[in-house]
C-alpha cells in the first residue's frame, strides 16, 4: 500500500509498479505450463508480448491455447496493478500487424485499494490445477452462479446439462483418442512433462496423477504416470462448463483468458476446484461436437471441471515458474533510472 490508499508511505515509482505487475502475472495459469508471454515494460506502459517460441505447434497449431494462456496473464497483471492502487486503460491487439503483441496496459490514475482486489490477489497466489477427482460433496449452486458470473459477458460461461455432459465426454474420448494416434502431440507432451523442458516451466511428476482416474469425461492422458494419488473417487458431483464467445478469433481467445482467470480466482476464493480441458477443442472435429452443444450460437475456447477437492489426500504441488527476469523487461526503464 502507498501514499495514495495510507496517506503515510512513499508512492513508487511507476515502473516498479508496472514491473511488479508483470512478475505477479507469472502466477497465471497457461497450456501444459508453457508460460508463454514475454512483458516490456516502458517508462508509461506495460506490453504483453506472445513468446511464439513456448507455442505447441501440433497441439495448438492456430494459436488459441497460447493466447487464451497470454489472457490469463493479462488479466493477473490487470489485478496486480489495481492492488497497487492503479487504474489502467487496456488496449487489446493495438497493431494488427504485430501479431505477437497482444495488449498494452497504460495507467490512467490512482484509486482506493479495495478488499475484493486484495482478496483476489492472494487467490493468485495459492490457484493451482487438482488434477484428482473430485470428491461427493456438491457445488453450492450460489457458487457456481459467482463463478459463471465472474467470467462476465464479453465471453459467456455455459453449465452443461446431464445430457450435455454425456455428449462432452464422447468428444474429449474421441480428441484422446486421435491426439494419441498422433506422434508430434505425443512428443510434446513428452517435451513439457519430462526433463527437457525449460527450467521453471512444463508439468513436473508431482502434479501428474498416479494413473488414470475412471471418470465420465476423462483428463488427458499424459502418457506417464505421475506420483499424484487420486484415490477412488469420481466426478459425479462435478459440474462442467465451457467457456465460449462469438467468434473464434484472436481478440475473443484472449479475452477468453481474462475471462478464465475471473472465473478461476473467485472459485479459488470460494474454496472450488477448477480444472481447465482442453483436448475436445484442439481437434477440429470434436471442436465442432462442442458447437453443436451450444447450438451453433457460439465458438467453445476451453471446458471447465468445478468441484469441491478430494480431502482423501493432499492436493498437488504448485507448477514450478520462470523467474521474473526471464519473462520482464525491464531494460528500457532501467535505462532511464538517474
Amino acid at each position: 500500500m502507498d501514499d495514495a490508499t495510507t496517506g503515510t508511505e512513499i508512492e513508487r515509482p511507476l515502473a516498479a509498479a508496472l514491473a511488479e505487475a508483470a512478475a505477479a502475472a507469472g502466477y497465471a495459469p497457461s497450456v501444459h505450463n508453457t508460460q508463454p508471454w514475454r512483458w516490456r515494460v516502458r517508462p508509461d506502459r506495460l506490453e504483453l508480448h506472445a513468446d511464439r517460441g513456448r507455442q505447441l505447434p501440433a497441439t495448438d497449431p492456430d494459436g488459441r491455447l497460447l493466447v487464451l494462456s497470454c489472457g490469463t496473464a493479462l488479466h493477473h497483471a490487470r489485478i496486480a496493478l489495481a492492488a497497487q492502487g492503479w487504474t489502467a486503460d487496456v488496449a487489446r491487439l493495438p497493431e494488427p500487424d504485430d501479431r505477437q503483441l497482444l495488449a498494452v496496459l497504460r495507467p490512467t490514475g490512482r484509486t482506493p485499494v479495495q478488499p475484493e482486489t486484495m482478496r483476489l490477489v492472494q487467490a493468485m497466489q495459492v490457484r493451482h490445477t487438482d488434477r484428482r477427482p473430485v470428491s461427493d460433496e456438491p457445488l453450492p449452486v450460489a457458487a457456481v452462479t459467482a463463478i459463471t458470473a465472474a467470467a462476465g459477458t464479453a465471453v459467456r460461461m455455459q453449465i452443461l446439462s446431464s445430457d450435455q455432459v454425456m455428449l462432452l465426454a464422447a468428444a474429449a474420448s474421441r480428441a484422446e483418442e486421435l491426439e494419441s494416434e498422433d506422434p508430434q502431440i505425443r512428443g510434446e507432451l513428452d517435451y513439457w512433462t519430462g526433463l527437457a523442458a525449460p527450467a521453471g516451466t512444463g508439468l513436473p511428476e508431482e502434479v501428474l496423477p498416479e494413473r488414470v482416474a475412471q471418470t465420465t469425461v476423462p483428463g488427458r492422458d499424459f502418457g506417464r504416470a505421475g506420483t499424484l494419488p487420486v484415490g477412488a473417487g469420481h466426478d459425479r458431483a462435478a459440474v462442467y462448463a465451457l467457456l465460449f464467445g462469438d467468434d473464434d478469433e484472436p481478440a475473443s481467445w484472449l479475452a477468453a483468458g481474462e475471462a478464465l482467470s475471473a472465473a478461476w480466482l473467485t472459485a479459488t476464493e470460494l474454496g472450488v476446484s477448477v480444472v481447465p480441458l482442453s483436448g475436445a477443442v484442439e481437434v477440429t472435429s470434436t471442436r465442432q461436437t462442442l458447437r453443436r452443444v451450444l447450438a451453433d450460437l457460439g465458438y467453445p475456447y476451453l471446458v471447465l471441471r468445478l468441484g469441491i477437492a478430494s480431502p482423501d489426500h493432499a492436493g498437488p504441488p504448485h507448477t514450478p515458474r520462470m523467474p521474473a527476469t526471464q519473462v520482464v523487461d525491464t531494460s528500457e526503464v532501467r535505462a532511464t533510472e538517474p
